[in-house]
């Protein structure tokens, strides 16, 4: 007798699978390279007809060339005339259905070249704001993953205890992070109130040292401050504490030596006034009054 034997269905394999298994996991399929189909190369006249009706009068030029880009499928390319579009051409894209001779146009498109002149890249509008942009009325949220901030209480990390001390946010849904301290450090120390601005090179002293710095909260106190003093060109500005200028607190004022100018003497024009017969005879008499002092005091008799 012989044996029965059962194949289990799952262990089955259908003609279908067999050929999908060769397919996927034989080597890959090499891409034809698409001939150029000689009808649709032939269409010039075609393509530059649709260009012309899709631009401007006077805007399309020379024949640049063709590609294949599929069975019977061409795309030619002619020159763009239009000043507004330096380096762009125009690419009208024929094709013809199978054993068919008539040539249709597929579509019609500007496309750059690669001498075209392209507007800049878009960037995001808040990758495009600067300081100042923000105007009366506007409004600039915050994104709620901005790594410049940390929820309140819940920054903590090796420093747990200085975090406490420093930042502690009482009232506050987040507060600064860490490395949003450290940017706002970095842009202050290297700003305009750092100890590298003009004015600091020639300072009397620090800001540190100065009556009218007052320091900020916070961890960033140990390094910046605000000036209070409304005759310093940093008023109500963040400074650093080794930032300085001349309107220092302990600053010295050396007063000049005198206040008053020398009389001006006019020599050039003056008027002789005749003096009265009263003060003639007092001259006259102080001058033979002080004869004998002189002639004792220089020792003649």
């Amino acid at each position: 007798m012989g044996e029965n034997r059962h194949v289990s269905p799952l262990r089955q394999t259908s003609p279908a699978r067999s050929a999908s298994a060769r397919t996927t996991s034989g080597p890959a399929r090499r891409t034809r390279t698409p001939a150029v189909d000689t009808a649709c190369a032939e269409a010039v006249d075609i393509a530059r007809e649709a260009a012309a009706d899709t631009a401007s009068p006077g805007q399309v030029g020379e024949h640049l060339g063709l590609r294949a880009e599929g069975d019977r499928v061409v795309t030619h390319y002619f020159e763009c005339l239009d000043q507004a579009y330096e380096g762009w051409r125009w690419a009208v894209t024929v094709t013809r259905a199978s054993r068919a001779k008539n040539v249709t146009v597929s579509e019609c498109v500007l496309l750059p070249g690669d001498d075209a002149l392209l507007a800049p890249p878009w960037v995001p509008w808040l990758e495009r704001l600067r300081p100042g942009d923000l105007g009366p009325g506007d409004l600039l949220p915050t994104a709620p993953d901005d790594v410049r901030l940390a929820p309140g209480y819940t920054e903590v990390d090796d420093s747990g205890d200085r975090q406490a001390d420093w930042e502690l946010g009482l009232g506050r849904v987040r507060v600064l992070s860490r490395e949003g301290r450290d940017e706002a450090a970095e842009r202050w120390y290297d700003g305009v109130g750092g100890p590298r601005a003009p004015i600091a090179a020639s300072a009397p002293a620090q800001c540190s040292t100065c009556g009218f710095y007052v320091a900020l909260a916070g961890e960033l106190r140990q390094l910046f401050g605000v000036c209070a003093n409304e005759y310093a060109p940093d008023d109500g500005r963040v400074v650093s504490a080794d930032h300085g200028c001349g309107a220092h607190s302990e600053a010295v004022s050396i007063p000049a030596v005198s206040e008053h100018s020398p009389p001006v003497i006019d020599e050039l024009g003056y008027e002789v006034v005749p003096a009265s017969p009263a003060d003639e005879a007092a001259a006259d008499a102080a001058v033979d009054d002080a004869a004998p002092l002189d002639d004792e005091a220089l020792g003649h008799s």
